[in-house]
């Protein structure tokens, strides 16, 4: 098992590489670059996110590479360029790194990132690394509690439905299940804002932030439970559609398990039904479940959390990611794409780990040899 797990810790290097590399590609024809939203600052027509970031403007110096700018390239490439000092445009394309080769930039950014020094972001003055760690607290809070949450609840329900199958109880909380699902989590958290949150109704939970702006001089049992109280909303939004799929992905899973041949074998031996389910039934329908559990927690953690962050006035990494993209903000946008990447791949390492430990026939290290 140390050699596998050797092996798809070197295997990430190749992958992490191939991922910076077509991003980095891309973004060379991607329309724009932060060359561009400075001109168009100076010319007043700048009405994008970066109009929004405090401190937006106040470092124009570059630490990280990116962009679509190139070396070489004369003031006339960049729209709304035109009337402007030539020798200006070179200035700003030497303070972004961009009067370098594209790869030049590319094999600069690699190195750095292996050191995780992610450098100042274009349009704040803070470093990349500050910046996420500022932001992380509430992507962990929402990605972490909603995963647990969601299969928290949803692998004994779905254990559940499988075995009354057909029954009422079946049927009512697939009906729940159903719409869970068809509703999109943003609408569910408007909603819950107009009924719980002082929309219309009642002024029950907090609207916006993890934490009351008295935390700081509360004791530490009442700082827990304002942290959870304010997590109570978005929780509740984030984990409606998740726990709809996953509850119904471990009903299936049990059902096709339930039907086979060695279950009835261990039911013939005399075994309870409690003893069939969790002592053989279990381990093996389990495996298709914990293969959705990677995608299911980066969705969480990063991407899902968008509109979840906005409505519920939360500054996470969704909200950070979103915001640097508009704005060309390419040393946030790669360092984020870095760190998603490396906990991505460290989630789906975990997940074959979890194989192995509710299967022990699983081994990986024997099949690949």
């Amino acid at each position: 098992m140390l050699a596998y797990i050797a092996r798809r810790i070197l295997l990430m290097i190749p992958t992490i590489l191939g991922i910076m590399l077509i991003s980095f590609v891309l973004v060379q024809f991607a329309p724009g670059g932060p060359v561009e939203r400075i001109i168009a600052q100076l010319q007043g027509q700048d009405s994008g996110a970066s109009s929004r970031i405090s401190g937006g403007g106040g470092d124009f110096g570059a630490q990280s590479p990116g962009g679509a700018g190139a070396a070489d390239a004369s003031s006339s490439r960049y729209r709304g360029a035109q009337g402007l000092d030539p020798q200006f445009i070179k200035q700003l394309e030497a303070q972004f790194g961009f009067d370098k080769p594209a790869h030049e930039r590319f094999l600069k950014m690699i190195w750095d990132y292996a050191r995780f020094d992610f450098g100042k972001s274009y349009f704040r003055d803070i470093s990349v690394l500050e910046l996420i760690k500022e932001k992380l607290p509430v992507s962990i809070s929402l990605g972490l509690w909603m995963t647990l949450l969601s299969y928290a609840i949803s692998i004994p329900l779905g254990i559940k439905k499988a075995v009354r199958d057909g029954s009422s109880f079946d049927i009512w909380t697939s009906a729940v299940v159903i719409i869970g699902y068809a509703i999109p989590g943003f609408l569910f958290a408007i909603l819950l804002i107009v009924l719980f949150a002082g929309g219309s109704f009642w002024q029950i939970f907090p609207l916006r932030g993890l934490t009351s702006e008295n935390w700081d001089f509360m004791p530490w049992y009442m700082q827990i439970a304002d942290y959870f109280w304010h997590l109570v909303l978005p929780i509740t939004a984030m984990a409606l559609g998740a726990f709809a799929t996953s509850t119904l992905l471990t009903k299936n899973s049990f059902l096709d398990e339930i039907r086979k041949q060695y279950v009835l074998t261990a039911r013939m031996k005399g075994l309870s039904e409690r003893q069939v389910l969790y002592g053989h039934v279990f381990r093996n329908a389990m495996l298709i479940v914990i293969a959705g559990f990677p995608g299911a927690f980066i969705g969480a953690f990063f991407a899902g959390a968008l509109l979840i962050e906005t409505i519920f006035s939360l500054d996470g990494l969704g909200l950070l990611s979103f915001e640097s993209i508009v704005n060309r903000d390419y040393p946030v946008v790669f360092a984020n794409l870095y760190i998603f990447s490396l906990v991505g791949l460290a989630v789906n390492l975990l997940s074959d780990l979890t194989y192995t430990w509710i299967d022990p026939r699983i081994d990986f290290e024997t099949r690949e040899a």
